[in-house]
């Protein structure tokens, strides 16, 4: 190369150096917003929290209904414990929509077994689009227990048959093997009833691995044990109590996990339900959600409530996680790229000039700039464009104030959400805090970076991501069995 040339390339590593620095500025400055708006949020909530006479609506006539629809496919193993778990949610008036999934195992019949399953007859509003549904039951021992059978379809087709049988005027969205806090819809109720705008309201999802689970509930809330675990463990606290937390108040949320979300049941059916050609279905209805409520002018809020948690498995193998990840990655590029007439534009309020624009600056170009950002250094080092001390500086400081942003979210955790009460589970999360920010950072941006590939190449497909199951821990006299989440993979 020519001295002029690599004079060129040095200046324009120098640069791009800059606009990496910027960016990182720009970023970690609405980091410091977020943070402020979480930590006002969580102090509201909280007062609510303890005024609120929730025991009051367990006998209340004018508490709204509430449907659970909860798709299933080949979980016969499983299948009856997580149904009698969300049939003993405290809640006076709900119904529980099992839908199972084409399922190719046992899982119907095991239904039919344990909950004495009465054919009736397939008759109902077809609303929105589903595959053809081949049988629809109820139990004769628990009546609000409504079970349909139906072909094939993916999540969102099993949500969409599960919308079209639900009663409830609230629509609770769950995964079948989802453990839902006894109290946790009491408590997710509550945005509905202060405010007539609120179209959907999401609740904390935190990660099952290492705790003890009883009949469906976590018994005993353990921090993960294991490196992989720990650090999502780590991942989710953030993303849920500093995050979705932080933008109850600015511009609203875009995200309600498909994990645990309750919706208005007409809003649902009036934007045509879940969006089956799509991996970001859970994403994508909520965008669509305020969308229509920004144009129509009817309800659009929604609503993050920290104290309503529920339960769940996450992987322990890299290879489930890349794909888990890769997937999320194409959902949000899908859902960003639908809606994106809503991008820059006043009309749509804080979600067109706030919120938008952080998922595309931050969550979609985020690993992109990140990469690029780290390619870039590492040769800008290699050819002295980089001063060493400053270049380590900079590290540091990235590193530290993630660190930071970690140690805070786990002070709101311990005030919002408290789940572990053991000096040892507190403990135990301090490796992870300094372990997600080195290292598995890193892998998430490769991650995204292959998710955004896939997208571009048109792979819509989901990916099975398997799960390690539960061990029988031993129980007390009287006791139903309790199990652990396992670290072995269940045979195949």
């Amino acid at each position: 190369m020519s001295a002029p040339a690599a004079a060129s390339a040095l200046e324009l590593l120098k640069g791009w150096e800059w606009i990496v620095l910027a960016y990182f500025v720009v970023v970690n400055g609405f980091y410091v917003v977020l943070l402020g708006s979480s930590a006002v949020e969580a102090r509201g909530q909280l007062q609510k929290a303890w005024r609120e006479p929730r025991e009051r609506m367990l006998g209340s006539d004018v508490a709204p209904r509430v449907s659970v629809i909860a798709p299933a496919h080949d979980e016969a193993s499983t299948i009856a414990e997580s149904v009698r778990a969300l049939l003993t949610l405290r809640y006076p008036r709900l119904e529980v929509v099992l839908v199972n999934d084409g399922s190719s195992d046992a899982t119907l019949a095991v239904l039919q077994r344990e909950f004495d399953l009465a054919p009736i007859h397939p008759i109902f509003r077809r609303e929105v689009d589903s595959k053809p549904v081949r049988g629809l039951y109820r139990s004769r021992t628990q009546p609000e227990l409504v079970v349909v059978d139906k072909e094939n379809g993916g999540k969102a087709d099993a949500l969409n048959a599960g919308l079209n049988l639900a009663s409830g005027s609230l629509v609770c969205a769950v995964d079948a093997d989802t453990l839902i806090e006894p109290d946790a819809m009491l408590r997710m109720v509550r945005p509905f009833l202060e405010r007539e705008d609120v179209v959907a309201a999401g609740g904390t999802v935190r990660i099952a691995n290492g705790s003890v689970v009883r009949a469906g509930r976590v018994v005993h809330a353990r921090a993960p044990r294991t490196p992989l675990a720990g650090v999502q463990s780590v991942e989710y606290l953030r993303a849920f109590l500093f995050g979705r937390l932080g933008w109850n108040r600015l511009g609203g949320n875009l995200i309600v996990s498909g994990a645990f979300g309750l919706f208005r049941r007409d809003a649902m059916i009036a934007v045509g339900g879940y969006v089956h050609d799509t991996v970001g279905e859970d994403m994508e209805l909520v965008a669509a959600l305020r969308r229509r409520g920004i144009e129509q002018g009817t309800a659009s809020r929604i609503v993050f409530v920290a104290d309503p948690v529920a339960w769940t498995e996450v992987p322990e193998s890299l290879r489930a996680l890349s794909r888990q990840r890769d997937r999320w990655q194409r959902g949000l590029a899908d859902v960003l790229w639908r809606h994106r007439a809503m991008l820059g534009r006043p009309r749509y309020g804080a979600l067109g000039v706030v919120v938008l624009p952080y998922f595309v600056l931050v969550e979609f170009l985020g690993p992109v700039i990140e990469a690029l950002g780290l390619v870039g250094l590492v040769v800008a080092l290699a050819f002295g464009a980089v001063d060493v001390p400053f270049a380590l500086l900079f590290f540091l400081v990235a590193y530290g104030f993630g660190v930071v942003l970690n140690v805070f979210t786990l002070v709101l955790e311990d005030r919002a959400a408290r789940r572990y009460d053991g000096f040892g589970d507190r403990l135990a999360m301090l490796p992870w805090i300094f372990l997600e920010s080195l290292g598995y950072r890193q892998l998430t941006v490769f991650w995204r970076l292959r998710g955004l590939v896939s997208f571009l190449r048109g792979n819509a497909e989901w990916g099975a991501m398997p799960r390690r199951g539960f061990q029988l821990e031993p129980a007390e006299q009287g006791e139903q069995p309790a199990r652990r989440i396992s670290g072995e993979l269940p045979a195949s």
